[in-house]
This record gives C-alpha cells, structure tokens and sequence, in this order.
C-alpha cells in the first residue's frame, strides 16, 4: 500500500489565524480583488501541470502516487505540518542552497531544507543542485554503493 506522495507548498499572499480567518498580506485596493484572483488561479493551474509533470516518470513506471498542493504563507512549517498529517515515513527534497547562501552559510543548505532536517518527524534526505564547478566535470552530487555480491562458497 506504499505510495509516493508529491507534496507542494504554494505560497500565497493570504495569512491565515486561529481565532482571525484569512487576513490580507499586503493591502489591496478596491479593484484589484478580480486580477488578484486571475493570478492565484492561473499560478495554481501552473503549479498543478508542473505537479503532473514531475509525476509522468511515476506513472508510466506503474509506481502509485499521489499529489498534494496546500497553501500557506510558512511553507517551511507547512511542509513539517503536512509530513506529519500525511503520515510520510520520508521525506525527500533539493534544495538549491540559496538560504544559506543569504545567511552566509556555507553548508549548502537552503532554508526550507534546514528548517524541514531539524523539524520533520521522520527522516528528511536533501539532495542538493549541482554547482557550477559539479556540472564542468559532470561528477554525480549523490554516490551509490553498488551492492557487492558474494559468490556461492567463497568470499565476494
């Protein structure tokens, strides 16, 4: 019953409270609501065929999957929320290090992926972009071991 699960996290402009309901982000005037809606509707028409996308490989390997798009204004904590709700045993994400190239850091995690490494309730693998200096000499950025196979009556 295993299943593949794309998670995505739009953000949107829309802070939503316990007590409050939605509260606007940023302050709209009175008639902007209309395109405002036009551009949630059309990015997130975008975001559900670059969802079907990333899913085309799944599908014609026969894997189940299942896509999951919410909206939040934290997608850092949303991600965490959602692994939790789902139920995910793992979670695996890129990250492109532009968070810690913001904070000065150099351990090439980005600030979604930090955040989800030190916050999610199972375990979370990050495979990061290549660098510029990684795609010149074509090196992979992840290494697997090959299984060594041990011949019948001896040492393999």
């Amino acid at each position: 019953d295993d299943a593949v699960v794309l998670l995505h996290v739009s953000p949107t402009s829309v802070l939503f409270g316990a007590d409050w309901g939605p509260l606007p982000h940023t302050p709209q005037s009175p008639g902007t609501p209309h395109s405002q809606q036009k551009l949630e509707d059309d990015f997130d028409a975008f975001t559900a065929s670059k969802a079907a996308d990333l899913a085309k490989p799944l599908k014609e390997a026969g894997i189940p999957f299942k896509i999951h798009i919410v909206k939040d204004h934290d997608m850092r904590e949303r991600l965490c929320l959602e692994v939790e709700r789902l139920g995910l045993s793992a979670v695996i994400m890129g990250s492109r290090g532009f968070g810690a190239e913001k904070r000065g850091n150099d351990g090439k995690l980005g600030s979604v992926s930090d955040y989800c490494v030190h916050h999610c309730v199972c375990p979370v693998v990050v495979v990061r972009y290549p660098d510029d200096k990684d795609v010149g000499n074509a090196q992979p950025v992840v290494t697997v071991k090959e299984a060594e196979v041990e011949e019948e009556g001896g040492k393999g």
